[in-house]
């Protein structure tokens, strides 16, 4: 068995004419990670079988439901986009006095107009202003990161994308820099230094996805294959990293 490998870090905006061309190599799975490569790859192909991890997969056209895809795509839906209010509530009780959080998020991503209206119900809830600063390139980090400083923002949460996972070390780097608390989607963001971090766990994702892709490739068709869903979830806080600040755990 072959195994045909498209990175696109840094280089969303050629997604589609990657999964052109692993089409073109006849592959007979197509494994994706992140909404908008799951979503290029359904737009690219409704027969060739797809493995994902994505948040919310019905919403996003990839499956009639968890229980019954019904198409050519199944995988996890990795909730990362929907704990985003939950992360602000940690943020909240790790900083009673915050006022004002900002919300990084990649205009780009499919799921970012979701990621903002529930992160700003969220606030209203636990009565904090919400900022929102734009990003979906490193070189953008630094900018969002001035801007917020600028405007005074307390605290940040990071949206779960993929292009932030991809810029991981030089996001910890300026929340550290700029002295801004800040949780994020995956325990590997505190692992690297990041302050806080509560989700699933990665490993276990694409765990889950290379047993869906073995089991496709044996004869499985996807429209049978139930979406997944964690069932356990994370919080991690860097100590040394809190220390840093002079922050207080409760």
């Amino acid at each position: 068995m072959t195994v045909e490998y498209r990175w696109a870090e840094g280089r969303l905006g050629r997604l589609p004419a990657l999964a052109g061309d692993l089409l073109n190599r006849q592959v007979a799975v197509l494994v994706t990670s992140g909404s908008l490569a799951a979503v290029t790859a359904r737009s690219a192909t409704a027969t060739v079988p797809i493995v994902f991890n994505v948040t919310d997969p019905v919403r996003l056209g990839l499956a009639d439901s968890l229980s019954r895809p019904g198409g050519n795509a199944t995988g996890v839906n990795v909730m990362a986009g929907n704990l985003g209010p939950k992360r602000l509530g940690l943020l909240r009780d790790l900083l009673p006095k915050v006022n004002s959080v900002a919300l990084l998020v990649n205009p780009t991503s499919p799921v970012a107009t979701v990621q903002i209206r529930d992160l700003e119900e969220g606030a209203r809830v636990i009565g904090v202003q919400l900022q929102i600063f734009k990003a979906s390139r490193k070189d953008e980090f630094a900018a969002a990161f001035a801007d917020l400083v600028r405007k005074h923002a307390d605290a940040i949460v990071v949206a779960a994308d993929p292009a932030f996972n991809d810029g991981r070390d030089q996001l910890i780097t300026l929340a550290a820099r700029h002295a801004v608390p800040a949780v994020y989607e995956w325990r590997e963001f505190v692992d690297a230094g990041g302050l806080m971090s509560y989700g699933a766990n990665l490993k276990d994702t694409y765990r889950q996805i290379g047993v869906y892709a073995t089991r496709i490739l044996k004869g499985a068709k996807p429209a049978d294959l139930p979406v997944e869903q964690p069932t356990k979830f994370e919080l991690l806080i860097n100590l040394k990293t809190a220390k840093a600040p002079g922050l207080t755990i409760p």
